[in-house]
Parts: C-alpha cells; structure tokens; sequence
C-alpha cells in the first residue's frame, strides 16, 4: 500500500510542522474530525477516491467542510492538491493521531463490549490497560452485541478476549474434537 506510506510521510511533516508553530493541539483536533467526517460520509469517500471528480472540486469542498481550520490543516489540503494525494486526506488524518498520541505518550486502547462501558468500569480499564502498556492510555468504547457479554480488550497489537461468544466457541471446538 503506497498510499499508507505516503500518508504516514505526510503525517510526520504535518506534525512536525505542527509542532515548530505551537499548532499541534490544534490540528490534532481538525484531523480527528476530518478523519471521522470522511470515515462516517460515503459520500465524502466516494469523492475524494473518484477519478471523474476534478481535483479543484475536491479541494473546493474539503475547504467548505472544513473551513475554521487551523492553517496547517488548510495548508494540508492544499498541498495534498497539488501533488495530487487529495484522496489519502483520511489516511494521514488517522496517522497523524496515531503520531500525535505517540509523541505525548498516549496510547489507544479499544474495548469491545456488548453494552457500554459504566463509568467506573472505564476507570478499571484504564488503569489495567496503563499498567500492561506503562503508557497514558485513552479508552475507546465499541458495542458489538455479538459477543453477548465480557468485554475483548486491545492495546496496541496485544488483545485479550474475555467474551462470552469466545468462551462458547472455545467449548464448541473441545466438544468437537472429542
């Protein structure tokens, strides 16, 4: 994936950037909405992907959407333009919070569970996830009913899987092969 590199190319300049001009806050806000904006529109996706549109109108409307940026992430979008990378836009917004978190030691950790977290709950997993990790660790809460209840903890590339439906299609294999 070309693309995946070049997004983390770009990332590490933005921040970079970011952080010469005391921006780094900032932007990192605008790329965590311009990540969630084109991740939660297909419209915006198909857009910025689609060879048809030309890329004056994808530069127009990214400018539109996200006009009250900070003149980094503008200068981005400007820059993505010119070197005709406009459709990476989402990847470097994603590699640029990843970046960001690891340059202020933050780590993301993804808990899955079947209703959402409580509370004190979220503290417990907090502090479990800032003691494996040794890091400040943010919690990001999915609810997948699926696995009908336990929670499935991820940090980094470790996960640990404590639901409900892992136990019951751990049974299922012993059962199976007996």
């Amino acid at each position: 994936m070309a693309g995946a590199r070049a997004a983390i190319r770009y990332a590490k300049a933005v921040l970079s950037l970011a952080s010469d001009q005391k921006a780094a806050d900032a932007v990192n806000k605008d790329m965590k909405l311009i990540a969630k904006t084109i991740a939660d529109s297909k419209e915006l996706s198909s857009m910025l992907q689609s060879p048809v549109v030309p890329s004056l109108d994808k530069k127009e409307v990214l400018l539109q959407v996200f006009k009250g940026s900070n003149k980094t992430t503008l200068g981005l979008i400007d820059i993505l333009d010119t070197n005709n990378r406009i459709d990476i836009l989402g990847h470097v917004a994603t590699k640029y919070n990843v970046l960001f978190d690891e340059s202020k030691g933050i780590q993301l950790a993804t808990v899955t569970t079947a209703v959402a977290l409580t509370a004190d709950l979220e503290k417990k997993v907090l502090a479990k996830a800032k003691e494996l990790t040794g890091k400040n660790v943010e919690v990001e809460n999915i609810i997948d009913e699926s696995i009908l209840g336990g929670f499935i903890l991820r940090v980094g590339d470790v996960q640990y899987n404590a639901s409900v439906a892992n136990q019951l299609n751990k049974l299922k294999k012993e059962f199976t092969l007996n």
